[in-house]
């Protein structure tokens, strides 16, 4: 299924694209939200600067600060194609960066963390609430198991 990447000049040296296709990949097969088995599928994975996604969070959520990754579902299914579009995931690398140092990992493990995050989001899962963050915290701890990331979310 297509996972389209788009990392930003500054920082395709230290990320791989095709292991944030992996990892977005993994979170819809093991996440599996409104797409069935076998049912085709896209999305896209943009890594960007913190100013950027400033500037969307403060546009679509009526927050005024930058944020380490947003999910913009989509959820449309093209006509002609039956290819059901699921949306976009936009990573703000700079925080990425910053938070990575603070765990203690590469921040390409944060990326890949944040990759998966965002695509829970595009597959119906929510944090906002304890129950259900805590359904969607284990299904991304099962997904960055299978994709053997270093990284971890932040503590329930």
């Amino acid at each position: 299924m297509p996972v389209w990447v788009h990392i930003d000049p500054p920082w395709q040296a230290g990320l791989n694209p095709d292991r944030l296709r992996r990892a977005a990949e993994t979170a819809v097969r093991l996440g599996r939200g409104p797409v069935p088995p076998g049912e085709p599928w896209a999305l896209t994975v943009r890594v960007t600067d913190a100013a950027t996604v400033h500037a969307l969070n403060r546009r679509y959520r009526g927050h005024d600060k930058p944020t380490d990754v947003l999910a913009f579902p989509a959820d449309e299914v093209d006509p002609d194609t039956g290819t059901r579009y699921l949306g976009d995931v936009v990573i703000a690398y700079p925080v990425a960066q910053a938070q990575a140092a603070r765990a203690g990992h590469a921040v390409a493990d944060e990326v890949c963390l944040l990759t998966v995050h965002g695509v829970l989001h595009l597959l119906g899962y929510d944090d906002q609430e304890p129950t259900a963050r805590a359904r969607m915290w284990a299904v991304q701890a099962q997904v960055l198991r299978a994709l053997e990331c270093a990284a971890q979310p932040p503590p329930l």
